[in-house]
């Protein structure tokens, strides 16, 4: 999906490659954002969720994951974005939201949002940046 994805690692929006119990023990066991979701919401987020998975091209084994909620016109979030430790700081990530972002494009969307507390210069890599108005913005729900 995209040039700059280290050697040895693919990316797919393929659903039937995602695994599950993988994506689910990272984002509930190891991530600050959703520690502790169940397994039934992280399977019924994916099921409503345009998702994309890296993979070890030799094993087959995922390695990264990330979540898009949009309605294809107007509007997606980026969410749920992990790479698996081992994977950290080869460039993965950065090839992930990237592949995500070229995914988008054609959509002509008006905005993508994202929420993040520790990784703002991967996003700004390719092209993210703070909100100019933030205070144009509410929320419903936990902050």
């Amino acid at each position: 999906m995209t040039s700059d994805l280290p050697v040895g690692y693919e990316i797919s929006s393929e659903p039937s490659r995602l695994d599950g119990a993988r994506i689910h023990r990272w984002l509930s066991e190891d991530s600050y954002w959703a520690l502790g979701r169940s397994r039934q919401k992280q399977d019924l987020a994916i099921a409503n969720s345009l998702n994309f998975g890296v993979y070890d091209e030799v094993s087959g084994v995922q390695v990264g994951y990330a979540r898009v909620v949009t309605d294809h016109t107007t509007f997606a979030w980026l969410c749920d974005v992990y790479i698996e430790p081992a994977v950290r700081g080869k460039g993965v990530g950065t090839a992930l939201v990237a592949a995500v972002r070229d995914h988008l494009a054609p959509f002509g969307l008006r905005r993508t949002l994202l929420a993040t507390a520790d990784a703002h210069e991967v996003y700004a890599r390719i092209g993210f940046a703070p909100m100019q108005a933030p205070e144009k913005w509410m929320v419903l729900g936990e902050q």
